[in-house]
């Protein structure tokens, strides 16, 4: 059958028409789609994924990546076609690993429900193969490292007496261990591995004696002779110690100067004299949070803490020459190497999921190598924060990050948030957070505070807080609120604050010292009665807490700065969050305010995980978590308007 010229031209011109009427229709769903009105449940969020380096063969330059794409933190080699290849299955997820030399064999640490009591497993690398080394339900071990032969492992434990941590070493082939420092001349307490030098001859420990104070010890491995290399007046700490092939340098980074920040510095062996080097390659205003080297000694890099963005910077050893830095701006991590100059990082920012890179200083070429899923949400709709600084009671300027929604008008009043990190000489740093993207996205603004006794800002600052000062601390999180106050952002009646860890007792202490302020707290992981936090927290934490709060000679000060004998003032609403499982926090802080607040006739829900510890780790645990947190803040911070009838 035939059909005339006209016909046919009068079907082309319809199906003209339709493709066109098509392309609209589509042009507009999508537009729709871009206009933002659609948010995500708060699960959709918590699938975005993160993916971090966790080693890298030498030789070949195979990568070794953690992701969270299954749901808990496990490891993936990526194979020859780019494809992660899953190595482990925890069920609760990994806390270490640490690949051999030659590429083929590593250590795994993990601990069961958020114990922290990670145990030793040895890897093939290969195939995935797995096989326990240390069977203790009630021993940490941690800092591990490998012989240059691969023939033994060296780590700290505390199995002797649950309390101090000692050095050890491990035959891989038998399984006999040994202890090879600690608790020798008075050298005990909390010690880690540092760096063993090339010819597996010498080991750098460290000795904590509490969060902002540290020394080295440099260990013979083979006669147990050892000697003390610093010595200091006063909190000082050295960190990211490396001996040098010449056996004499040691390059490390050091706060023992005038501004008390974090700088590159080296030593000589038998001198506890530090020498700061200031040859113009890093920036003076930045401190420096890290140092490496490349296993061939020629490249190092500085991982530098600007305002809270991380910046790596690179140089070559014997000349000092500057290399070129990866153009990722952010916050990078990572800086392991291969062979040939290549250098794997992880990169992510306040609107990009973490995420493994390559960079070749040489020939300035950067590769993504893993894409972090984003569970069908835009990375468009996410926000950046600004840094903005205000004034607390006594003058002292103080930095915050501030998130605002997308569509936030000038001079409008919104619901706030306040975020407070945990540490307390923690920092909060502008990384992905998928939980605050989601609440900006909600209409939220979110305001996460570095108050004095944050690191990043040098030693005078951290130490603002210290034991008799905890609670000036509390008095620049209430200059926030004044601030945000003052500038119009929000009101009273609007005002909520969240935290974990030393986050929750900012939490429980703002309630407590300020019960007008606030419309709603959530308070995760939090410390509610230091003198039962010190008394019932593990062991090997307890001379390093009480070097920060307070000690429990002085039970008059802990009971005046604990929350718990105020919560009769208690009259924001409480969610409390908490792991059964937590060795940091125990979970009987958290049970005291909620029993507290409810017998005083105080509003407060709950939310205990019998399976997690300090923090949640399972993904249908943080869903859970957050879309709590999230309903809770929407019930009492957003104000609900209810149109009159007509007539």
């Amino acid at each position: 059958m035939y059909r005339s010229r006209n016909t046919l031209l009068v079907l082309a011109l319809v199906l003209l028409v339709a493709a066109s009427v098509a392309a609209q229709g589509s042009d507009e769903a999508k537009s729709l789609l871009h206009q933002g009105k659609y948010v995500p449940d708060i699960a959709t969020f918590l699938q975005i994924g993160a993916n971090s380096p966790a080693g890298v063969n030498w030789d070949d330059g195979t990568v070794y990546i953690t992701s969270s794409i299954s749901g808990s933190n496990q490891v993936y080699r990526i194979n020859e076609h780019g494809w992660p290849y899953q190595l482990t299955t925890f069920e609760d997820g990994i806390d270490y690993f640490i690949l051999n030399h030659a590429g083929d064999l590593a250590i795994v640490g993990a601990d069961v429900g958020g114990s922290e009591q990670s145990q030793l497993y040895l890897m093939d690398t290969e195939t995935g193969r797995i096989m326990q080394l240390t069977h203790y339900e009630d021993i940490q071990f941690g800092s591990v490292a490998w012989s240059k032969d691969d023939s033994k492992i060296y780590f700290r434990s505390n199995e002797e007496n649950g309390r101090d941590f000692h050095i050890y070493e491990m035959d891989i082939t038998t399984g006999e261990q040994k202890k090879i420092f600690g608790d020798t001349d008075g050298v005990h307490g909390y010690l880690a591995i540092g760096d063993i030098n090339h010819d597996n001859s010498k080991m750098i420990i460290y000795r904590f004696t509490s969060n902002v104070n540290n020394e080295l010890y440099l260990l013979d491995v083979a006669s147990g002779d050892y000697e003390k290399l610093t010595e200091d007046d006063g909190d000082v700490m050295y960190i990211s110690p490396t001996l040098m092939p010449d056996g004499e340098t040691i390059w490390l980074v050091c706060n023992d100067n005038e501004d008390g920040m974090g700088r590159l510095a080296k030593m000589k062996v038998g001198s506890t004299k530090v020498e700061f080097v200031d040859d113009g390659w890093l920036d003076p205003r930045w401190e420096v949070e890290g140092l490496g080297f490349s296993r061939d000694y020629k490249h190092m890099g500085a991982t530098i803490n600007e305002e809270g963005y991380v910046r790596l910077r690179l140089r070559e050893v014997e000349t000092g020459k500057e290399l070129p830095s990866p153009p990722l701006d952010g916050i990078i991590g990572g800086g392991m190497s291969d062979k040939d100059g290549n250098i794997y990082i992880s990169f992510n920012g306040p609107t990009r999921a973490p995420d493994v890179w390559k960079w070749n200083p040489d020939s300035e070429e950067l590769t993504q190598l893993t894409f972090s899923a984003y569970a069908g949400i835009d990375r468009e709709i996410f926000s950046d924060p600004s840094l903005v600084k205000f004034e607390s009671f006594d003058g002292l300027e103080v930095p915050a990050f501030m998130y605002l929604p997308p569509n936030y008008k000038e001079g409008e009043a919104i619901p706030f948030i306040i975020h407070a990190h945990g540490g307390p000489e923690g920092q909060f740093q502008p990384y992905f957070q998928r939980n605050i993207q989601y609440l900006i996205l909600n209409g939220y603004g979110l305001l996460a505070v570095n108050p004095r006794g944050s690191s990043g800002y040098g030693l005078e600052y951290l130490n603002m807080d210290n034991y008799k000062n905890r609670k000036h601390s509390l008095m620049d999180y209430k200059a926030a609120v004044d601030w945000l106050i003052e500038q119009g952002y929000t009101e009273k009646g609007m005002i909520g604050i969240r935290g974990g860890s030393y986050g929750g007792y900012v939490v429980l202490g703002m309630i407590t010292e300020y019960p007008e302020l606030f419309s709603a707290a959530v308070d995760v992981v939090g410390i509610a009665n230091f003198e039962t936090f010190l008394k019932n927290t593990a062991d090997y934490r307890r001379a390093l807490r009480e070097s920060e709060y307070g000690p429990l000679s002085d039970p008059e000060f802990l009971r005046e700065v604990s929350p718990i004998h105020k919560a009769h003032l208690i009259k924001t609403p409480l969610l409390v969050v908490h792991g059964e499982n937590d060795p940091r926090v125990p979970v009987s802080e958290a049970r005291q305010i909620i029993a507290a607040v409810g017998d005083n006739g105080g509003v407060v829900d709950s939310l205990i995980f019998p399976d997690e510890g300090h923090g949640t780790s399972k993904r249908v645990n943080i869903i859970a978590e957050y879309r709590k947190q999230v309903e809770f803040f929407n019930r009492h911070l957003k104000k609900m308007t209810v149109e009159e009838p007509e007539g």
